[in-house]
């Protein structure tokens, strides 16, 4: 992705130059994936769509497919082999698509509520999702029931997986962690930010979590009993005495820093290690409310969206406009530095 070209213009959506993807939602942006083995970038929107794309080296796009939910789309993710894209909604069905051959979508699991939150595990052969049901749901897609129910406390928020590591936020602000070499059983601790729990993102070291609220505050915690004396927040996405929920937090595949978006239109790189900002890049004028990296960290995407955190009289549905981004990331900003010493000070 190295060869991405350069755009030389800004507009207020675009003040960093990032590459337009063509063809964008038409409703506001709820996820958006990318393939672990190409290139192919899936979005989901509240216009109940399931769009891909393919990502060219000059930094084009293609539109390739897309498939229709019956309701808003919350949720996506990709199969480990890059051929298949599950997602969920408020449909209360999460969906199958073989993308790749063509294949149509079809209904793999139900809840009785809508689906917030989706994920596969390759380790298991299983799809997980999370509903605002109260439960979660392992599927085995060629079996109709579920493989396994898991009660919780209160509706899912967000989820983060890593086998064996689960991490589940709950709207109870609860975090609910699972080893998945036994799923049924749940160690639940509170969130250690006072403000309703936005998304969490697990280590790619499997040792913790980063939690983010709507209270511009991220925590770095570690699941070792041992290691709590490593964990710490720090407030992030706020402007002088405006508040602004961090939406997403995304680690880069190659060096374990890590991206945070947020309703003030902002995304920052972030090194948790040496406990510094690595690039604040300049702020859109909507929110940004879901973002990812492609499977190599060359590629940061990010959705310019409205996400109804100022609520209705926000909303001008003849203006609204929706963005998907793609910011060509340099070795600079997301990899690792030692924290420069000035003065004494750390």
């Amino acid at each position: 992705m190295a060869t991405f070209g350069t755009i030389t213009t800004t507009s207020p959506h675009n003040p960093n130059k990032s590459f337009e993807v063509v063809q964008p939602p038409t409703d506001g942006i709820s996820s958006l994936s990318f393939s672990p083995k190409a290139n192919y970038l899936v979005a989901t929107s509240w216009d109940n769509q399931v769009r891909c794309w393919e990502i060219q080296p000059n930094g084009g796009s293609v539109p390739k497919a897309a498939m229709s939910h019956d309701q808003p789309v919350l949720c996506s993710t990709w199969k480990d082999d890059g051929t298949t894209v599950f997602s969920g909604g408020c449909d209360k069905q999460a969906k199958m698509w073989p993308l790749l051959t063509g294949g149509a979508p079809t209904t793999v699991g139900m809840h009785d509520a809508p689906i917030k939150e989706i994920a596969w595990i390759p380790e298991m052969s299983l799809l997980v999702t999370g509903s605002w049901d109260k439960t979660l749901k392992y599927w085995d897609t060629r079996q109709q029931a579920p493989a396994h129910t898991q009660q919780l406390s209160d509706r899912v928020y967000a989820m983060s997986v890593r086998h064996p590591l689960m991490v589940v936020a709950t709207a109870d602000r609860n975090i609910a962690v699972y080893n998945l070499a036994s799923p049924q059983t749940e160690y639940k601790r509170p969130s250690p930010l006072k403000y309703q729990t936005r998304c969490v993102a697990t280590f790619p070291d499997k040792q913790g979590y980063l939690v983010g609220s709507i209270e511009g505050r991220v925590a770095v915690q570690h699941i070792d009993e041992s290691q709590q004396a490593k964990n710490f927040t720090f407030k992030c996405h706020r402007d002088n005495n405006d508040i602004y929920a961090v939406n997403a937090i995304n680690f880069h595949p190659v060096h374990a820093t890590f991206a945070t978006s947020g309703s003030d239109g902002a995304y920052n790189f972030w090194d948790k290690d040496s406990k510094q900002r690595l690039k604040a890049l300049q702020r859109c004028n909507q929110p940004i409310p879901c973002s990812t990296f492609n499977s190599d960290g060359t590629i940061f995407a990010y959705a310019v969206s409205y996400d109804w955190s100022k609520g209705a009289e926000n909303h001008n549905p003849a203006t609204a406009r929706n963005y998907i981004l793609l910011h060509p990331t340099q070795d600079s900003e997301v990899k690792t530095k030692p924290r420069v010493t000035t003065g004494g000070r750390k």
